[in-house]
C-alpha cells in the first residue's frame, strides 16, 4: 500500500480498527501519520461521521450487499460506509464520493472491491428514497444505535428515551472551563472576542463558556499558560458540588485524564490532592495537564478497588470518584463507544464501580464528603448503584443536588446529552455521618 494513504482509505482502516475493539481517538493519532496534513481534518470527519452513524450506514450497506464481508475484509466493510456517510451527511459531490471511495480499495491492496463498492453506492442514489421507507421504522436505522442500548434506555428513560437518543446523534459543543481563580468569565469572553472567536455562557455553570466554532487549542488566549482548558460543562460539575475547602485532604480516585482534577485546583488552590489511576500511560496525561495549569499533586498509580497504604493513608476530607463506566452519556463526543460496548460490559462496570465504592468508603473522615460520578446514562450504574450503596451503608448520607441543572432524583443528579449544552453525567454526593 506505500507508506501514504488517501484520506478514504485511512479512514477505513480507522472505522476498521474500531470494530475490532481499538479506540477511535488511538487509532486515529496512529494512521492519520500515514496521510498528507491537508487531509487529518477530513479523515477525521469521515472516521467519527462513519462511527456515529453506523448502525444506520452498516443497515443499509447489508440491504445492499449481495453478501456479507468476510473478517478478512472490514476494511472494505468500513470503507463502504465512509462512501455511503458522505452521500447521506456531507456536502462531498456524488461522483466524487462514489468514484473516489470505490477508488480507495486499490490503496487498502483489494483491486476487486473497487467494482463491488461502486455498484452498491451507485445503487444506493437509485434506490435511496425506498430504502429510507422500508428501513425508517428500525429504531437501530432511525436513531443509529445498538439494539441494547435502544432497549436499556427505553426502560431506564421511559418519558425521555427519544430526546436522549436524539442528543446522542448530535455533534458536541466546544465547551471551555475558564480558570475562575485568575479571570472573571466576562473578562476572558472578551478576549475570545478580540481573537475573532463568540461565546456564550452555560446558565447554572458559572466558568463555561461554549464556542460558537471548535478551534485548536493553540487559538484559545491563554490556554498554554492553564487561563483556559477544554471539557463539557456537565464534566465541569463535579468541582461545583464537591465543593474542597482551603487545607482539605482530596482524593481523586480514577483521575485519568485529569481535567476534574484540575478543576478541582481551580475551585481551591490550597488543597492537598491525591490523584490515582490505574493505567501509567494516562496517569502521564493528568501529569501534562497539571504542569499546563501550574498544579502540583500527588500523582499514584493505583487501583481505586484495592487501595494501598502507599496512598490510601486517610482520612480525606473529600473523594471524588470518577469512576469507570460504559461512557454512553458521551457518546455523541466519542461515538465508538456504540461499537466498542456491549450489553454485557454494564454488569461487569457496576460491579467494579461497587467495588471502588466500598473500598474507598473507609477512606473517608466521619463529615467529609465523596461525590460519585459517571459519564453513564444507565440506571444500573447510576441511580441503582447508589441506593444499593446507601441500603448497606448506614453512615452515608444522600445530598440533595437540586440547585444543579440536570434531572434530580432520587439518589442523584443526571445531566441528559444536548440539554443545558451538555453531556450525559450522573452524579451522586454522600456524606459520611459523623
Amino acid at each position: 500500500m506505500g507508506t501514504e494513504l488517501t484520506a478514504r482509505a485511512c479512514a477505513a482502516l480507522i472505522v476498521a480498527d474500531v470494530l475490532k475493539g481499538r479506540s477511535l481517538t488511538e487509532s486515529l493519532g496512529h494512521k492519520t501519520a500515514q496521510v498528507k496534513d491537508s487531509d487529518r481534518a477530513f479523515v477525521s470527519e469521515l472516521a467519527y461521521g462513519s462511527c456515529r452513524w453506523w448502525y444506520r450506514l452498516d443497515t443499509v450497506a447489508g440491504k445492499l450487499s449481495n453478501k456479507p464481508f468476510k473478517k478478512r475484509d472490514q476494511d472494505i466493510r468500513a470503507l463502504l460506509t465512509i462512501g455511503l456517510y458522505q452521500l447521506e451527511f456531507t456536502r462531498v459531490p456524488a461522483h466524487a464520493a462514489v468514484a473516489e471511495t470505490a477508488g480507495a480499495a486499490r490503496g487498502l491492496g483489494k483491486p476487486w472491491a473497487v467494482s463491488v463498492i461502486n455498484a452498491i453506492l451507485r445503487r444506493y442514489q437509485r434506490e435511496r428514497e425506498a430504502l429510507q421507507q422500508v428501513l425508517s421504522g428500525q429504531p437501530s436505522y432511525r436513531y443509529a444505535q445498538p439494539d441494547w442500548l435502544l432497549n436499556a434506555l427505553r426502560r431506564d428513560w421511559p418519558e425521555q428515551w427519544p430526546e436522549i437518543l436524539e442528543g446522542l446523534l448530535q455533534k458536541p459543543p466546544f465547551t471551555l472551563r475558564v480558570n475562575l481563580q485568575r479571570i472573571e468569565l466576562s473578562r476572558y469572553a472578551g478576549l475570545l472576542a478580540q481573537s475573532g472567536l463568540t461565546a456564550r455562557p452555560v446558565p447554572g455553570v458559572p466558568s463555561a463558556l461554549v464556542l460558537d466554532r471548535a478551534v485548536v487549542v493553540d487559538q484559545l488566549p491563554g490556554f498554554g499558560d492553564g487561563l483556559v482548558s477544554v471539557q463539557d460543562a456537565g464534566a465541569q460539575l463535579a468541582a461545583h458540588i464537591l465543593q474542597p475547602e482551603r487545607g482539605d485532604r482530596v482524593l481523586d480516585a480514577c483521575a485519568a485524564p485529569g481535567g476534574k482534577t484540575g478543576h478541582l485546583f481551580e475551585w481551591e488552590r490550597d488543597i492537598r490532592l491525591t490523584a490515582v489511576d490505574v493505567d501509567a500511560s494516562r496517569l502521564q496525561s493528568v501529569d501534562e495537564n497539571m504542569q499546563r495549569l501550574g498544579y502540583e499533586p500527588v500523582l499514584v498509580v493505583g487501583d481505586a478497588s484495592n487501595p494501598e497504604p502507599g496512598w490510601a493513608s486517610g482520612p480525606f476530607d473529600r473523594i471524588l470518584v470518577d469512576a469507570p463506566c460504559t461512557a454512553t452519556g458521551v457518546i455523541r463526543r466519542h461515538p465508538d463507544i456504540k461499537l466498542l460496548r456491549r450489553a454485557d460490559d454494564v454488569v461487569k462496570l457496576a460491579d467494579r464501580q461497587k467495588n471502588i465504592l466500598n473500598s474507598l468508603w473507609s477512606l473517608l473522615k466521619p463529615g467529609g464528603k465523596m461525590l460519585y460520578a459517571t459519564c453513564s446514562l444507565l440506571a444500573m450504574e447510576n441511580e441503582l448503584q447508589m441506593k444499593r450503596f446507601v441500603k448497606h451503608t448506614k453512615d452515608a448520607d444522600i445530598g440533595d443536588l437540586g440547585g444543579y441543572p440536570g434531572h434530580v432524583l432520587e439518589h442523584g443528579l443526571q445531566t441528559l446529552p444536548g440539554e443545558h449544552e451538555m453531556d450525559g453525567f450522573y452524579y451522586s454526593l454522600i456524606t459520611k455521618k459523623a
